[in-house]
């Protein structure tokens, strides 16, 4: 049985369109734009000195948000760094707490979070005397994001980049 000039196009074209398919799918997004902000106080620490980020949710909806999870990570980049030393040493009181190991912890925001209000949560790190430095040396966060509002019914997530600081040699 002959084949077609037909069959064999669409034949030739199916890998073609598969490919076309992979290298189009984009990266999970969130549903909406994440309501958080995230500011560090220091854009340059020096080595022995402290940070503060500062991770403020704000309700954009018009029922409460009762229900977050939110991790904070280094970020890939700061894994790599060799020789960089730092530990969480503080959280903030905005919230109803924070877990012992902030690097991958939950900030436990006061929910539930009416319409329209915002809370925040600190997390206060402390860059050892004897931690690498310099001009490239930098220590910053990514952070997870999800939450539920509208009874439930409704949720939100996605990961949120958190500026931390130039870690300074003097």
């Amino acid at each position: 049985m002959r084949r077609t000039l037909l069959s064999r196009a669409a034949l030739a074209a199916c890998p073609a369109v598969a490919v076309g398919l992979l290298l189009s799918a984009a990266p999970a997004r969130a549903d909406s734009p994440l309501p958080l902000t995230a500011v560090s106080d220091r854009e340059t620490t020096a080595r022995g000195g402290e940070f503060t980020l500062t991770l403020t949710l704000t309700n954009p909806y018009d029922t409460p948000i009762q229900f977050v999870y939110q991790s904070i990570q280094q970020t890939y980049g700061t894994s790599l760094e060799k020789g960089l030393k730092f530990t969480a040493t503080a959280c903030g009181n905005q919230t109803n707490g924070c877990s012992d190991n902030v690097h991958g912890g939950i900030a436990r925001y006061d929910v539930p979070l009416a319409p329209g209000a915002s809370s925040s949560f600190k997390v206060t790190y402390t860059i050892a005397p004897d931690s690498a430095c310099g001009d490239a040396t930098r220590i910053d966060f990514y952070s997870y994001l999800y939450y539920e509002y509208n009874g439930g019914e409704a949720k939100n997530s996605g990961i949120v980049d958190i500026p931390g600081t130039r870690v300074a040699c003097a």
